[in-house]
């Protein structure tokens, strides 16, 4: 019975650092100029935990003081950040990566007297090389023409015959318009419907702005007025507008104030 109770102390004893091992869950997202960075690979390089930033550049990871985060994607620049006690304080971070360029291998370009018209290039070919490629292609010096392949018209006749029983039927030309009509109809609502969520984001910010005032965000904040809309998608991970609907602005003006600090610390370093 001693030696029971015993076990269960020190189980209990060992949760706490247990916990404490496995660091701060930190709620982040992966940005840059142009919005949301997807599929972005995250690993700590303390602890060999990585995760992928989701289709809305969501991630969450472990860590703590003293941390390194590695953050890279195919398409941008490979960034490692340090993990501070703000961060882990305000267990949430915003990466914001910069575009990777990519420089091609020199090559050179030879000249010559090609002018891009093929009437005129034609005339411009040395005749014997002329003569040397048409006699190259169509040498069919080899070729008995006696010999006929009876499996071509085998198959023909195997073939079963097209009947045309529906009336006022669609030709292959019709067909293949009607099917590329669909498509470009499909093309056009999917970018309506892009329109229309940019439409509503937009609103929403014009919403939040009239409510609390341009005071507030530009001089209480200091957020600069070009990067009004840049940090509301900032903040868009907390689910502003879930908020806003059910009318809890005292809770959306605290969300504000701390996010405020370091989204500015993020664009000051850009």
């Amino acid at each position: 019975m001693e030696k029971k109770l015993l076990t269960i102390f020190l189980f209990i004893i060992t949760l706490p650092s247990l916990s404490q091992n496995n660091g701060t869950l930190i709620s982040s997202r992966v940005l840059d100029s142009l919005g949301i960075v997807k599929n972005a690979n995250i690993i700590n390089l303390n602890t060999n935990q990585g995760t992928f930033s989701s289709d809305s550049g969501k991630f969450e990871i472990y860590a703590s003081k003293g941390d390194t985060l590695r953050v890279s994607s195919i398409q941008h620049i490979t960034q490692k950040i340090k993990i501070t006690k703000e961060i882990i304080a305000h267990k949430a971070l915003i990466v914001v990566l910069k575009p990777n360029t990519y420089v091609l291998d020199e090559f050179e370009l030879k000249r010559h007297n090609l002018v891009g018209k093929l009437a005129v290039d034609v005339k411009n070919i040395p005749t014997d090389e002329k003569f040397a490629l048409l006699k190259s292609n169509m040498d069919f010096s080899n070729v008995d023409f006696s010999i006929k392949d009876h499996r071509i018209d085998a198959n023909d006749r195997a073939k079963s015959k097209v009947v045309n029983t529906v009336a006022n039927s669609y030709s292959g030309i019709d067909a293949a318009g009607l099917i590329g009509g669909l498509f470009s109809s499909k093309k056009f609502e999917k970018s309506r419907l892009l329109d229309e969520k940019l439409d509503r984001k937009k609103a929403f910010g014009n919403k939040i702005l009239l409510e609390l005032g341009e005071d507030f965000f530009f001089k209480k904040l200091k957020i600069p007025k070009e990067k009004y809309y840049h940090f509301l998608s900032y903040c868009d991970y907390l689910d502003l507008d879930k908020i806003y609907k059910q009318n809890n602005i005292l809770k959306l003006i605290e969300i504000f104030q701390k996010e405020s600090i370091p989204y500015l610390e993020i664009i000051k370093e850009e």
